[in-house]
C-alpha cells in the first residue's frame, strides 16, 4: 500500500502516526526500534481533509492490524490518533500521544513566541516568507518550501539534537497542499472547542509523553486531557525538545517509557 510501512512480522499490535501535517514518513526511525520487540504499522497520511486523514487511518488499521491497537500519535499525529480513539473506540486499546500541540487555542500563540525566541532574526525573517508562500497560489517548489520551513524550526524545536540523527532524509515525503488545507481546518477545529471535547467518547487509556523544551506548551496538553479523559497520564522529560527519539540527553528514557507503555498494553 502506499500509504503504508510495515516493521517486523505480524500481528501488528502497534501503529506509529506522523506530525506535519503533510510531512510523512518522520516516525520511521521510532517504528523500527520498537519493531524489535512488536510488529509496528506506520500510516502515512495522504488525504488532505481532517475528516478524511481520520478515516484513512481507520481503513489502514482495520485492513492490517490485530486489533484493539496502541496508536503512538507524534504531533499532528497526536490529534488525528486522538480523533480516531474517539470515533472508533473498539479500534483502539491504548493511545499515547507524544509532543502534541495544544488542545485549547488559549496556548496556540505561545508556540510561535517561544520558536521565535529561539531563532536568529534572518530565521524569523525566513521562516514569515515561507509561511506566506505556502499559504499563496500553489507552486511546484510548495514542497521544497516545507521542507526548508521545517528545516528551520528545527533549529528552535531541539534542546540537545544527536550528532548522528536516526531520521533519514529519502523516508520523508513533503505534501505542501496537504498542509494548507489540513491545518487550517484542525485549527478551526480545536478553536471551535470540538477537538477537546472529543475526549469525553475515549475510552481507553491516554499517556501524554512532551519535552520540557518543547515550543509546543505542555500545559496545552496537560490541562484540557487531564479535565476531559477517563484514564489519563501526563510525562514530561526532561532536557527534551519536539522530538524526542533525535535528542541526546533524552531518547534513551522516551523509548525506555515507550518499551514500557507497550509491555503493560502487551501483557493485560
Amino acid at each position: 500500500m502506499l500509504n503504508l510501512r510495515k516493521y517486523g512480522p505480524a500481528p501488528y499490535c502497534v501503529a506509529v502516526v506522523h506530525g506535519g501535517p503533510g510531512v510523512a514518513g518522520e516516525m520511521a526511525p521510532v517504528a523500527r526500534k520498537l519493531a524489535k520487540d512488536s510488529g509496528v504499522l506506520e500510516p502515512l497520511q495522504t488525504v488532505a481533509s481532517l475528516a478524511g486523514q481520520v478515516k484513512e487511518l481507520q481503513t489502514v488499521i482495520e485492513a492490517n492490524a490485530d486489533l484493539p491497537i496502541t496508536l503512538i500519535g507524534y504531533s499532528w499525529g497526536a490529534w488525528i490518533s486522538y480523533m480516531l480513539a474517539a470515533s472508533g473506540p473498539a479500534l483502539v486499546k491504548k493511545l499515547i500521544l507524544i509532543a502534541s500541540a495544544p488542545f485549547d487555542e488559549k496556548y496556540a500563540a505561545e508556540i510561535q513566541r517561544n520558536r521565535f525566541q529561539r531563532l536568529s532574526v534572518k530565521d524569523r525573517m525566513n521562516v514569515a516568507e515561507i509561511i506566506e508562500t505556502l499559504q499563496g497560489p500553489l507552486r511546484k517548489d510548495n514542497n521544497r518550501a516545507l521542507e526548508r520551513l521545517g528545516a528551520i524550526l528545527s533549529k528552535a524545536d531541539a534542546y540537545n539534537p544527536c550528532k548522528q540523527p536516526s531520521e533519514n532524509p529519502d523516508e520523508l515525503i513533503f505534501r505542501a497542499d496537504i498542509y494548507r488545507k489540513v491545518w487550517a481546518e484542525g485549527r478551526q477545529y480545536r478553536k471551535s472547542g470540538k477537538l477537546w471535547n472529543l475526549g469525553k467518547h475515549i475510552t481507553c487509556p491516554v499517556v501524554a509523553v512532551h519535552g520540557d523544551f518543547d515550543p509546543h506548551p505542555a500545559a496545552g496538553v496537560a490541562k484540557p486531557l487531564g479535565s476531559t479523559l477517563k484514564q489519563f497520564r501526563f510525562i514530561l522529560l526532561k532536557n527534551c525538545g519536539h522530538k524526542p527519539w533525535l535528542e541526546h540527553e533524552a531518547k534513551e528514557e522516551f523509548f525506555r517509557i515507550l518499551k514500557a507503555e507497550l509491555s503493560e498494553t502487551f501483557s493485560s
